[in-house]
C-alpha cells in the first residue's frame, strides 16, 4: 500500500469491485480496494447469481439494463469467464390482478426503452419451461436477457479490469478505524498500517453499518436470512434441449433457474428473519447459517407443487446465507450529508443486477459532481434521521423481504414503522375520518371516510373514487382544509440572503411580501428542484417544497455556504394548512381583524396574518387551482388555528380534504409535481419551467446550460395535458404513448379530473406531436387507449378563480 490514494473503496465484493473498476475507468485509476478478508467473502461468494432486467422502480431497471450489457463487457476486458447463461426469464401470474399487473409493467418497461421483453402465453411458458405444472398459470412476462453468471467469477472481473486499469486492491486488512482530518481527508486505519484518501466509499456489504459508524453514520440497513436449495442432477432436466429460463412465481414466493443438470430453487419466505442487525462478524466469510426448512415449508410446498420434478429430486446442498436490505429494498448510494468525502455504495441486496449500474452512478457522482441518470430511488438522501431506528429498520425491512413477491397495490398503505410522526391534530383529523398516508414517516392526509370504511385494493378504480370526488367537488363549490405539516420549509436569513438565494435559484427573488414559484438547477441544466421562495419582508425568506425531499435539499443547499448566510430546516417545528375554495376567503377573515380583501392580500402575496389567538405565515396560493391560503404556524399551535377556523367555517361548509382531492386539482390545472414531472433527469425546458427562469440575471447555478438550451431549443420532448379514453382505471405514470405504432411518450402522472369529468394525465412527448389536437394510443393497466392532447390547464385556464 501506498500512503495516499485518492479513493479508498472499503469492501471486495461486486459492488465494491465495481466502484473501483468505474473510477479508474472514468479516470480515477489512484484508488485502493481493501478487503478484511478476500474478494467475494461476505455475500458476494454464496448469491444465487441471477441476473433479472425488470424492477418496480423504472430508474433501477434502467441500471439493471446497464448491468447486463456491462457484464459481456468486463469479461471481455478482464479475460474472466464469468460463466453467463442469458437463459431468459419468466415471471408468471396465477391470478388476474397479477396479470394485470403484469401486463402494467411490461408497458412501464416499454416506455423506458427496455424493449426486450414481452408477453407470454401459458403455451409458450410451458415449451420453454417444461417442468412446470401450467394448473392456474394465466400468463407471463418474458425478458430476453435474463439468466444467471458464477457469483465469484463476476467479482474476480471487476477486480482484475480494475487492476488493468490502474487501480488496485489490498486484501486480508480490515478497516479498524476511520479518522478525517481538518481538510476532510481521511485516514484509514488498516491492520496493515494507516492511508491516507481523499475520498472514502463504504461498500461493506453485510459490514456496511459498521463501516457507517465509523464515520458517526447510523445507516438503515440490515442483514436478513435468505435461503435456496441445489438438487442432484433430475433426468427431466439433464435431457432437456435447451437450458431452462429463470422463472419467478409471484404468487409461490419463488424463483428457479437451472443448476447443470439439476436446479436450484430460491424462496423469499413470509416468516422473515434478521440476522446481525448490527453487522456480521468481522471473522464471519465463507460462512453459512443453518438452514431452516420448516421455516419455508409454505413456500417449499406451493414450489414443489409447482414443480413437481422436485419431490422427486435429492437434495444436494442448502444455502442459507445473509443479504442486506433497507426499508425499500434499493440501494444506499452517494454522499452522506454532514460528512464530507464519504460516500456510499452499500444495501445493494441484488448485487449482480444492480452492482455495475451502482458503480457508475457513483463514478459519474464523485468525479463530475453528478451521475448521468436520475438515482434518487438509490440515493441515501432519500432516508432522513428517523430511520436511523432500530425498530423501524428492522421493521420495514422486514416487511420488504416478506412481499419481496408479494403484490402491492398502488392505493395500498403498508403498516410498517407507522405511525412515526404525526401532526398534532393527528387524534382530531383521525376522528374525523382521516385515512393516512405516509411521507418521510409523517402521517399525511389521503381522505375522511366513515369510519367503518375500508378501501379495496386494485389496480383500478378503488372504493375511495367517490369519496375522493366528492372532497374535490366540495372544494370547487364551498372551501376545503387540507392538513400540509408535509411540507418541508427552510428558513434563509442573515445579511446575504438575498444574494444566496439569487445564485442558487434561477427564478427571480421576490420583493418584501410577495413569493414566487423557484426552479432550482445542477450545473449541467437539468432541475434539482420545484420550489417555492417567500420573502415575508422582515430579512427572513422561506423555501417551501416536498417534505421527503428535505436531506436531499439540505444536502445540495451546504454544496454553496456563503459567509453571512443560515439556512435552517423548519419542517418539524412548523406545520400548516391549506385553506382553499372560493369562500376560503370569508373563513379567513372571520377568524382575522386583518383587511384579507383581494385588494391587500393578493396573489402570491406573503403576509403575517393573526388568525385567532395565533401569529401566523400565510401565503396567498393554493395547489388546488382555488383560490386559497398557506398557512404556516408554529407545530403547538397547529390544532388552535384548524379549531379556530372549523369553527369559522362551520356554518358554510369548511370540511376537511385529503391530498387525494388535492392531487386530483392540480392535474385539472396541469401543475406538475417532483417525481412525476418534475425529476432531476429533467430539463427546464421540456417541463415548461424554463417560464419561471430570469435569464437576465447575470448568474445562477446552471445558467449555461439554461441558456444554451433556450437558445437551441434542444429539448426533444416537451411536457403536455393528455385526455385518457378511460373505463375502470386511470393512467398513474410511464404509461407508453404511441403515435402510429411508434413510441414516441410516456406519461409522468394521471388521474380522474372530477370538475371537468375527465380521464386526465401529464405527459413528456416528442416536441413534433406536442400539439393540442393530436391524437395517440397509451395503456392503462397493460389495455390500449386512445388519447389526445388537450390545453393546458383545463379548470380555470386564465387564473381567474386564483386571482378572485
Amino acid at each position: 500500500m501506498k500512503s495516499h490514494y485518492k479513493v479508498v473503496v472499503i469492501g471486495g465484493g461486486v459492488v465494491g469491485a465495481s466502484v473501483l473498476y468505474h473510477l479508474a475507468k472514468y479516470g480515477w485509476s489512484d484508488t485502493l480496494l481493501i478487503e478484511r478478508n478476500v474478494l467475494t467473502s461476505g455475500s458476494s461468494w454464496h448469491a444465487a447469481g441471477g441476473f433479472h432486467a425488470l424492477n418496480s422502480n423504472p430508474n433501477v431497471a434502467t441500471l439493471h439494463a446497464y448491468t447486463i450489457d456491462l457484464l459481456s463487457e468486463v469479461e471481455k476486458e478482464s479475460g474472466v469467464n464469468i460463466g453467463m447463461h442469458t437463459t431468459g426469464g419468466i415471471s408468471y401470474a396465477c391470478n388476474p390482478d397479477r396479470w394485470d399487473a403484469l401486463k402494467a409493467s411490461y408497458r412501464v418497461f416499454q416506455s423506458t426503452g427496455i424493449d426486450d421483453v414481452r408477453m407470454i402465453s401459458v403455451e409458450e411458458i410451458l415449451d420453454r419451461c417444461p417442468i412446470v405444472k401450467p394448473d392456474g398459470i394465466i400468463g407471463g412476462l418474458y425478458a430476453d436477457r435474463e439468466g444467471h453468471i458464477d457469483p465469484s467469477a463476476v467479482v474476480h472481473a471487476y477486480a482484475k479490469a480494475a487492476r488493468m486499469r490502474g487501480a488496485s486492491i489490498v486484501e486480508k486488512n480490515r478497516v479498524i478505524e476511520l479518522k478525517q482530518r481538518p481538510d476532510n481527508s481521511w485516514d484509514v486505519i488498516t491492520e496493515q498500517g494507516t492511508v491516507n484518501a481523499e475520498h472514502v466509499v463504504n461498500a461493506g456489504g453485510l459490514w456496511a453499518k459498521q463501516v457507517g459508524r465509523m464515520a458517526g453514520l447510523e445507516l438503515p440497513v440490515s442483514p436478513l436470512e435468505h435461503m435456496y436449495l441445489v438438487t442432484e442432477a433430475i433426468p427431466e432436466v439433464a435431457e432437456l434441449k435447451q437450458e431452462l429460463p429463470t422463472m419467478v412465481d409471484l404468487d409461490g414466493f419463488s424463483y428457479l433457474r437451472q443448476e447443470q443438470k439439476g436446479i436450484l430453487l430460491g424462496i423469499y419466505e413470509l416468516d422473515h428473519r434478521h440476522w446481525n442487525m448490527d453487522g456480521a462478524p468481522w471473522d464471519y466469510g465463507f460462512d453459512l447459517i443453518q438452514e431452516d426448512a420448516e421455516r419455508i415449508e409454505h413456500e417449499l410446498t406451493l414450489s414443489y407443487e409447482r414443480y413437481p420434478i422436485l419431490e422427486r429430486a435429492g437434495i444436494k446442498r442448502w444455502v442459507n446465507g445473509a443479504f442486506t436490505f433497507t426499508p425499500d429494498g434499493n440501494p444506499l448510494v452517494g454522499p452522506s450529508r454532514g460528512v464530507p468525502n464519504y460516500w456510499l455504495a452499500c444495501g445493494v441486496m441484488a448485487g449482480f443486477m444492480q452492482g455495475g449500474g451502482v458503480g457508475k452512478a457513483l463514478a459519474e457522482w464523485m468525479i463530475h459532481g453528478e451521475p448521468e441518470d436520475d438515482t434518487f430511488g438509490m440515493d441515501i438522501a432519500r432516508y432522513g434521521q428517523h430511520t436511523a431506528n432500530r425498530q423501524y429498520i428492522k421493521e420495514t425491512t422486514g416487511q420488504f423481504y416478506s412481499r419481496r413477491f408479494v403484490m402491492t397495490y398502488p392505493n395500498q398503505q403498508l403498516p410498517a414503522g407507522r405511525p412515526l410522526k404525526v401532526s398534532p391534530s393527528y387524534d382530531v383529523m383521525t376522528e374525523a375520518g382521516a385515512r393516512w398516508g405516509s411521507s418521510w414517516g409523517l402521517e399525511v392526509p389521503l381522505y375522511y371516510a366513515p369510519k367503518d370504511y375500508v378501501e379495496n385494493h386494485t389496480l383500478r378504480r378503488s372504493t375511495a373514487f367517490d369519496i375522493v370526488g366528492k372532497e374535490v367537488l366540495h372544494t370547487r363549490e364551498k372551501v376545503g382544509l387540507i392538513d400540509i405539516s408535509g411540507y418541508s420549509r427552510y428558513e434563509v436569513k442573515g445579511p446575504k440572503a438575498y444574494e444566496w438565494l439569487d445564485k442558487v435559484f434561477a427564478c427571480k427573488i421576490p420583493k418584501p411580501g410577495r413569493s414566487v414559484l423557484a426552479p432550482m438547477l445542477a450545473p449541467n441544466g437539468k432541475l434539482k428542484g420545484d420550489l417555492t421562495i417567500f420573502n415575508w419582508g422582515d430579512g427572513t425568506y422561506w423555501i417551501m417544497g416536498s417534505y421527503y425531499l428535505r436531506e436531499w435539499h439540505m444536502r445540495w443547499f451546504d454544496l454553496f455556504p456563503m459567509e453571512g448566510v443560515i439556512v435552517n430546516d423548519l419542517s418539524d417545528a412548523w406545520v400548516g394548512f391549506s385553506l382553499c375554495g372560493p369562500l376560503s376567503r370569508e373563513v379567513l377573515q372571520r377568524t382575522t381583524e386583518d383587511d384579507v380583501s383581494n385588494g391587500n392580500f393578493k396573489f402570491l402575496a406573503a403576509k403575517t396574518v393573526d388568525i385567532g389567538l395565533v401569529r401566523a405565515k400565510v401565503g396567498r396560493m393554493s395547489v388546488t387551482g382555488e383560490m386559497g391560503y398557506e398557512i404556516n404556524i408554529p407545530a403547538a399551535q397547529h390544532r388552535t388555528v384548524r379549531e379556530t377556523l372549523m369553527k369559522a367555517g362551520a356554518d358554510i361548509g369548511l370540511r376537511d380534504i385529503g391530498f387525494g382531492a388535492s392531487l386530483s386539482m392540480r392535474l385539472e390545472k396541469s401543475y406538475g409535481i417532483w417525481s412525476r414531472e418534475f425529476t432531476q433527469g429533467y430539463t427546464p425546458q421540456m417541463t415548461l419551467f424554463d417560464r419561471f427562469i430570469d435569464f437576465d440575471k447575470p448568474d445562477f447555478i446552471g445558467k449555461q446550460a439554461a441558456v444554451a438550451e433556450k437558445e437551441t431549443q434542444s429539448a426533444k420532448q416537451l411536457q403536455v395535458t393528455i385526455e385518457v379514453d378511460a373505463v375502470d382505471a386511470d393512467a398513474s405514470g410511464y404509461e407508453p404513448i404511441w403515435k402510429d405504432g411508434r413510441l414516441v411518450g410516456y406519461v409522468t402522472s394521471g388521474g380522474y379530473g372530477y370538475t371537468i369529468g375527465k380521464s386526465i394525465a401529464m405527459a413528456l412527448v416528442d416536441r413534433e406531436f406536442a400539439v393540442v389536437g393530436t391524437e395517440f394510443l397509451t395503456h392503462i393497466v397493460g389495455e390500449e387507449r386512445g388519447c389526445r392532447i388537450i390545453e393546458a390547464s383545463p379548470y380555470d385556464p386564465m387564473g381567474k378563480v386564483l386571482r378572485a
